[in-house]
């Protein structure tokens, strides 16, 4: 052992590495056998028996399949929403005006916050008798009697979106400033030199800087958009199905209805979708960077 341990003295801390990786792939092999797996529907004895492919056709057959695959694509609306957002908030902070520093932590401060306390805080804000916005609505006589934020099929995604753009854009400002501040003071003052206006330089010079940040707020935020499950489920809860998203529905199988295979396949469709999301993302980031 020590002879090992001197011709490879890297070996001990890898160690945690291997073990982190080895439980992650059995689970995620472990979750693909019970997915083809003859568990029977709504039974909590296990049985890892093959059963073939059919939680996948009972996937692609249920009629929440679609709704759940839709609101998940919907939330990639997060993204240009944050990004837009967050550079203007950026470009704003970086003016040096008085009350940046105050600024810059109020900004942010919706990111610090748990998705389940945000969740709970929205849910507030969202009551149609006497939440937050209903209220301020009602200060410029609009009739919101019949606007129920969450309770509505039709605005429930609405809602969900909204208040994650507000906790999003504080991150996505905070990169944006940071890819400001990195480009080198002497090149912005050359371009003033020859004649180029603060607005023009942000434009031309600035901005074109940002694509790394970019890369990395938009593949952060595509990634929750796939994976989520909390926030929704403290907004709205888990039984309105207008929400759900695919974990969500995972959930709803697999913890309220004991379907295991079935929560299993949507979990592997999941899988596949991030693959083909975010890994073409992914490298495109690194690519322009």
């Amino acid at each position: 052992m020590r002879k090992i341990l001197k011709r490879h003295p890297m070996w001990p801390l890898i160690i945690p590495a291997l073990i982190l990786l080895y439980f992650v792939y059995v689970s995620l092999g472990w979750n693909v056998w019970v997915s083809v797996s003859d568990w029977r529907t709504g039974s909590l004895t296990a049985s890892y028996g093959w059963g073939g492919f059919g939680a996948y056709v009972k996937m692609f057959q249920s009629e929440y399949f679609g709704s759940s695959l839709l609101n998940t694509l919907l939330l990639f609306s997060l993204i240009p929403l944050c990004l837009l957002l967050g550079l203007g908030l950026a470009l704003l902070m970086d003016q040096g005006l008085r009350g940046t520093t105050l600024f810059r932590n109020l900004v942010l401060l919706p990111f610090a916050l748990s998705f389940v306390v945000t969740g709970t805080v929205w849910a507030w804000m969202y009551r149609p008798s006497n939440g937050v916005l209903n209220s301020f609505l009602a200060l410029f006589n609009i009739d919101t009697s019949g606007l129920m934020w969450t309770s509505s099929n039709d605005t429930v995604m609405l809602s969900i979106i909204l208040a994650l753009v507000w906790q999003f854009s504080g991150y996505v400002a905070v990169i944006f400033l940071a890819g400001i501040k990195s480009v080198p003071q002497n090149v912005i003052n050359a371009a003033m030199l020859d004649g180029a206006y603060s607005p023009r330089i942000y434009r031309k010079l600035i901005i074109p800087q940002l694509k790394g940040a970019m890369g990395s707020c938009v593949t952060i935020l595509a990634m929750y958009a796939l994976r989520s499950f909390d926030f929704i489920v403290s907004l709205v809860g888990y039984t309105k199905s207008a929400a759900w998203t695919l974990p969500v529905w995972m959930y709803q199988e697999a913890f309220q209805k004991n379907n295991f295979a079935l929560a299993a396949a949507i979990s592997c469709f999941l899988l596949a979708l991030v693959l083909v999301l975010i890994l073409p993302l992914t490298y495109w980031t690194n690519k322009r960077t």
